[in-house]
C-alpha cells in the first residue's frame, strides 16, 4: 500500500497518519491487457495492472504520491463492454476485464487530449526551468507533436507571482492537472491552492487571488516537486552568487547539508541513492567558491544545544515542580514545519524548541566565529547554504535571522540550483575527484549526518541525550535506533533510563519518550493529539515539513515518490555507518568551539544570543 494509508495508534512503536505502510486487502483478478493475462490484486487501478504487466501507459495528472483523480485523461484505454474510454488511473478493477492500451481511438484520443493542452500552454521550452525535465514536453515527444493542431496561445494571460522568497507560480504554463492543490490540501493539509473559474476561465490560484507571501504558504515547495511542467519553480538566486563569486572583493563560503548530497546523482543520470559528499566538495571549490563546509557540523552543535534544553526542561518539570515548562519539546530545524505551527497552532509555539537550524546555527557562526578568526570583515562574506528545502531560503530571508549583526546566510541553493551552477561551470559531478571539507568546520559525526531522513534528529538527540544522563552509549546494535527510522506518518517509541549519573538520578528507571512525524499532515495529527491532552507523557517530538524528512524536500531533484525517497535514505544511513565519528557529543570541533567561543557551554549566554530564538503567539520569532 502506498506510504499515505492512515493507520491507527498504539501503545508501543506504532503507525499513524499519512505515510504509513498497511496490508492489501482481498483477493486477485485475472484480467487480459493486450490479449495477455495477468493476476492482480482486488481493487487495483488499470493503471497499477499496466505496470504490473510492464505496459507503459502515459499519465500528467497522476502522482505516486496522490490519490486518484482521473482529470487529464491522457491515460485512457479501451475496456471491453464500455462505450467510451476509461482512465486507467481511476479505474478500479473488481471483475475480469479485458484492456487494450494502444487501438488506434485511443491513440487519437491521447494526441487530441495533449494538442488541447499545448493549445493553451504559453511559453518557449528552452526559456523555462523546466526544459528537459517537463512531463508535458516528454509526452509531446512521445506522441510526436510537431505542430499545434488548435493553435498556441500567443500572449501571457496571468502574471508570474514571484512574492515568495521560495515559490514561484507561473499559471501561463499550468495544464490545471491538480497535483499542487491535491499535495497542499490533501497531502500536506495546508491548503493554500484552488481551481476556481469554469472552462477557460479555470486557473490555479490562492485566496482571494493574493500573491503567494500574503497567504498561510509554509514555503515548503511539495507543489513544485510534484507539478509536471514549468508553473511551479524554486525562486532561484544563482545569477546573484555567480555575481559575487566573481567579485574579488568578497569571500564566499557555501555549506551543504546532507540530504542534497544524497540525491544530487540524480540531476546528473545517476538513479536514486548515491551518495556524493566529497566530489560536491572538488566540484564546489572548481566552481569558484572559496570555502566549502559542512552543515553536519552545526547539526552536531544542534543537538548539543537542543538536547541540553530539552533535559533542562525536564528537570525543571520533575525537580522544580515548574508548571510553566512546555513538554513535549518539539524539533525547531524545519522551517516549514515552524511556519506551519505559526499559521495553525499559535498558543502552542512555547512547546517548540529555542534552538535554530543548524544552517542559521552555521550562518551565525560564519560571520561572527569564522570572520574572526580568518580576520575578514563581515561585510565581505558571503554566506550560502546548499539545502533539500524550498523553505530554507524563506528561513534565510526572516528579518530576526541576524544574530551575528549581518543577514546570517544570505542565499539558500536547492539541490536542483546547484545542479544547474556545476552543470554551468563545465563539471560532470560523478567523475569528481574527492576531497574533504575545509576547517574549521570541516569535521561533523554521523549523528549530524542522518538529520536528511525522517527520525534522524530524534536518533541523533536520543544517542547524546542517553549518553549524557547515564554515561553509557544507546544500547542498540551498531548505535542503531530503528524505533526512528522508517517511512511511517507518525512513530511513537521509548527509551528506558537506567543507571544515570548522580546528577541525573531523578532520571532512574523512567522511559524517555519521544514520537517521530513527516509530512505537515501528521504534523497536524500530532498537534490535535496534544490539544486533546495525549501527548502528557510524551518528552521529545521530532516533526519535519516534508514527506521522508529533508531527503524529501522540496528542492530536491524531480521526479519524487516512496521509493525514491527510500533510496536516498538508505544512502544517508550506508554512508553514516562508513564513519568513525557517529556522536555529535564526541565531535573534537564542537567540544572546541564551546572551549574557545561559546565559552559559558551548551544553551548559556553566548549560544543563545547567536545560536537560539524565541517564538511569540503573533507567529513571529525573536533574537
Amino acid at each position: 500500500m502506498s506510504e499515505q494509508k492512515r493507520a491507527p495508534v498504539s501503545q508501543t512503536l506504532h503507525k499513524v497518519g499519512k505515510h504509513a505502510e498497511g496490508d492489501t486487502v482481498g483477493g486477485f483478478i485475472t484480467v487480459e491487457i493486450n490479449e495477455k493475462s495477468v493476476s492482480v490484486p482486488f481493487g487495483s487501478t488499470i493503471l497499477e495492472a499496466c505496470e504490473m504487466a510492464q505496459v507503459h501507459v502515459p499519465t500528467l495528472c497522476h502522482h505516486p504520491d496522490l490519490d486518484m483523480a482521473g482529470l487529464c485523461r491522457i491515460c485512457v484505454v479501451e475496456v471491453e463492454g464500455f462505450k467510451t474510454l476509461q482512465a486507467a488511473c481511476a479505474f478500479p478493477i473488481t471483475a475480469p476485464i479485458k484492456i487494450k492500451t494502444s487501438t488506434e481511438q485511443v491513440r487519437k484520443s491521447r494526441r487530441h487530449i495533449l494538442d488541447l493542452l499545448l493549445s493553451e500552454h504559453h511559453g518557449d521550452c528552452y526559456a523555462c526551468v523546466r526544459n528537459n525535465n517537463c512531463e508535458l514536453q516528454h509526452l509531446a515527444k512521445e506522441y510526436g507533436v510537431d505542430h499545434f493542431t488548435f493553435g498556441h496561445i500567443e500572449q501571457s494571460r496571468f502574471d508570474v507571482d514571484k512574492s515568495s522568497f521560495s515559490v514561484v507560480r507561473d499559471m501561463d504554463k499550468c495544464v490545471l492537472c491538480r497535483r499542487c492543490v491535491r499535495t497542499c490540501i490533501d497531502m500536506q493539509e495546508v491548503g493554500v491552492l484552488e481551481a476556481i473559474g469554469r472552462g477557460y476561465e479555470t486557473h490555479i490560484t490562492t485566496f482571494m487571488d493574493k500573491p503567494l507571501s500574503e497567504v498561510i504558504c509554509i514555503n515548503c515547495g511539495q507543489c513544485i516537486n510534484r507539478c509536471p511542467t514549468g508553473a511551479l519553480y524554486a525562486n532561484d538566486p544563482s545569477d546573484e552568487i555567480w555575481a559575487l563569486i566573481d567579485d574579488p572583493t568578497k569571500h564566499v563560503v557555501i555549506q551543504t547539508a546532507p540530504s542534497p548530497r544524497a540525491a544530487i546523482g540524480e540531476e546528473f543520470g545517476l538513479e536514486p541513492g548515491h551518495s556524493l559528499t566529497r566530489e560536491m566538495n572538488t566540484a564546489l571549490r572548481r566552481v569558484g567558491f572559496d570555502k566549502v563546509f559542512d552543515t553536519n557540523f552545526t547539526a552536531d552543535l544542534t543537538i548539543m544545544e537542543e538536547g541540553t534544553e530539552l533535559l533542562t526542561r525536564i528537570k525543571k518539570a520533575l525537580v522544580d515542580k515548574d508548571e510553566s515548562v512546555k513538554l513535549p519539546q518539539f524539533t525547531s530545524c524545519s522551517p516549514g514545519w515552524v511556519k506551519f505551527i505559526e499559521h495553525y497552532y499559535p498558543d502552542y509555539l512555547d512547546y517548540l524548541s529555542s534552538a535554530k537550524s543548524p544552517q542559521q546555527m552555521f550562518g551565525a557562526l560564519i560571520k561572527t566565529f569564522y570572520a574572526k578568526e580568518k580576520g575578514i570583515d563581515p561585510k565581505d562574506i558571503v554566506s550560502v547554504a546548499v539545502m533539500p528545502c524550498a523553505a530554507k531560503k524563506f528561513e534565510c530571508n526572516r528579518p530576526e535571522m541576524n544574530a551575528s549583526g549581518y543577514r546570517d546566510v544570505d542565499y539558500g541553493l536547492t539541490a536542483r540550483e546547484l545542479a544547474k551552477m556545476i552543470k554551468e561551470a563545465g563539471i560532470y559531478l560523478p567523475e569528481m575527484p574527492k576531497s574533504d571539507f575545509d576547517d574549521p568546520f570541516g569535521e561533523a559525526s554521523g549523528a549530524g549526518l542522518i538529520f536528511g531522513a525522517t527520525g534522524g534528529v530524534m536518533e541523533a538527540a536520543l544517542r547524546t541525550a542517553y549518553e549524557i544522563v547515564t554515561g553509557r552509549q544507546v544500547p542498540f546494535e551498531n548505535l542503531r535506533i530503528e524505533a526512528t527510522r522508517g517511512f511511517e506518518g507518525i512513530k511513537q517509541a521509548s527509551v528506558k533510563l537506567e543507571g544515570c549519573l548522580p546528577e541525573w538520578s531523578f532520571l532512574e528507571g523512567a522511559d524517555l519518550n519521544f514520537m517521530v512525524a513527516h509530512g505537515t499532515a501528521n504534523a497536524k495529527t500530532v498537534m490535535e493529539m496534544l490539544k486533546r491532552g495525549e501527548l502528557n507523557h510524551v518528552h521529545f517530538i521530532e516533526i519535519m515539513a516534508c514527506p521522508g524528512g529533508c531527503i524529501g524536500g522540496g528542492g530536491q531533484p524531480i521526479p519524487t515518490s516512496e521509493e525514491i525517497r527510500k533510496a536516498r535514505a538508505k544512502a544517508i544511513y550506508a554512508e553514516e555507518e562508513s564513519l568513525e565519528l557517529r556522536k555529535s557529543h564526541d565531535n573534537p570541533h564542537v567540544k572546541a568551539i564551546y572551549e574557545k567561543f561559546l565559552t559559558d557551554g551548551p544553551c548559556g549566554h553566548i549560544s543563545h544570543k547567536l545560536l537560539h530564538t524565541h517564538y511569540t503567539k503573533r507567529g513571529k520569532f525573536i533574537g
